[in-house]
């Protein structure tokens, strides 16, 4: 079980740190987006770029992957990444209406090995509910 967390964490903590770089450094191109300028997601991306929202979103996110890598700080990193995760997944639901969701299917991935580290982390949670 150890042995299983430690490459969730490994690999959710992978997803992040080149999801949150790219952001800085665009080493993974993205292909253009055909829909109009009005659709809901491209007016919500709109006002979080220009602000500094979107950059300080993906600061925590590196942060977050490196301490959900580090196995003694995996459970903090989880805490960070929680609410982003919870953000991703309404974002693919609620503006992009469902679509991409599961092409390709990274967001599925994310919100399984997050939910296996927290279930296998479990235990250090429950402490915090008293």
């Amino acid at each position: 079980m150890k042995l299983a967390s430690n490459i969730a964490g490994a690999l959710l903590g992978l997803l992040f740190l080149v999801f949150g770089l790219n952001f800085f450094l665009n080493f993974l191109p993205m292909p253009p987006d055909p829909s109009p300028a009005e659709a809901p997601h491209k007016l919500f991306m709109t006002a979080l770029i220009p602000t500094g929202y979107f950059a300080f979103i993906k600061v925590l996110e590196i942060i977050g992957a490196l301490l959900v890598a580090i196995p003694k700080t995996r459970n903090f990193g989880l805490l960070l990444l929680g609410p982003i995760i919870v953000n991703i997944l309404a974002f693919h639901i609620f503006l992009l209406k469902g679509a991409a969701l599961f092409q390709p299917p990274i967001v599925p991935v994310i919100i399984l090995l997050a939910g296996f580290l927290l279930w296998s982390g479990r235990a250090k949670f429950a402490a915090l509910a008293n």
